[in-house]
């Protein structure tokens, strides 16, 4: 179903995760954007599962609003994009956990999506998990609480998968131990930051030493009319 959609998203907030605490305020316009696959009654739900997304190769992933009007995709990107791959290059570890990523082809695979869809920044991860703690402090019971909400099985739905990663050298390493996830923030011209769930500590970790070159797993995201 396609419908089109005028809105404004404003949402300002003083306080972020992990160290962060300064005012800060994000604005999204658009005027008549076209959203494929999100039914009428999306505008309506609220921290609800939604609906289905369907990229170009016809693979379906859920989706969910959380708090701030921001679409997420609650299963991994399975597009099959040049800079993506099957971990140990077995297909049947794509249709559990999803493709792996280089950082550019993170962006490019969430763009493929459609209008709005792009790769989450620190803010839309940050956001996503001020949902399920009581304070902004870095602490082991922060991360441990945000782990156990978001992997999978968890009360948020958002269903983190413990995918492993593939390093420049094709070297794949730690499948069910750890799911490696994306941000589109920047550090320099090699690395960027990436979210790390990591099964032994049963903790989510934001880390900053993510090669642009590894392959990680990926979520998309688009903010949605109030």
């Amino acid at each position: 179903m396609r419908i089109k959609i005028e809105y404004e998203y404003v949402i300002s907030f003083r306080k972020l995760l992990f160290g962060l605490i300064f005012p800060i305020s994000i604005i999204s316009t658009s005027s008549g954007t076209t959203l494929n696959t999100i039914p009428a009654s999306a505008t309506e739900l609220y921290g609800k599962e939604d609906s289905l997304l369907k990229d170009k190769e016809g693979n379906k992933y859920s989706i969910k609003i959380f708090s701030g009007n921001t679409i997420w995709m609650t299963s991994n990107l399975k597009l099959n994009i040049p800079g993506s791959y099957c971990y140990d290059n077995e297909q049947m570890h794509c249709n559990q956990y999803g493709r792996l990523y280089t950082w550019e082809a993170a962006q490019q695979g969430c763009a493929q999506l459609g209008v709005g869809w792009r790769l989450p920044s620190k803010i839309d991860w940050q956001l996503l998990i001020s949902n399920f703690i009581d304070n902004p402090a870095d602490t082991l019971a922060n991360r441990k609480t945000a782990y156990k909400e978001l992997i999978l099985g968890g009360k948020s739905k958002f269903n983190a998968l413990l995918g492993g990663g593939r390093n420049s050298e094709d070297t794949f390493k730690r499948v069910d131990e750890h799911g490696f996830y994306w941000t589109a923030g920047s550090i320099d011209k090699t690395q960027a930051w990436y979210y790390n769930f990591g099964k032994g500590s049963l903790a989510l970790y934001l880390q900053n030493e993510g090669e642009k070159s590894m392959a990680i797993s990926v979520r998309c995201v688009k903010y949605q009319d109030r």
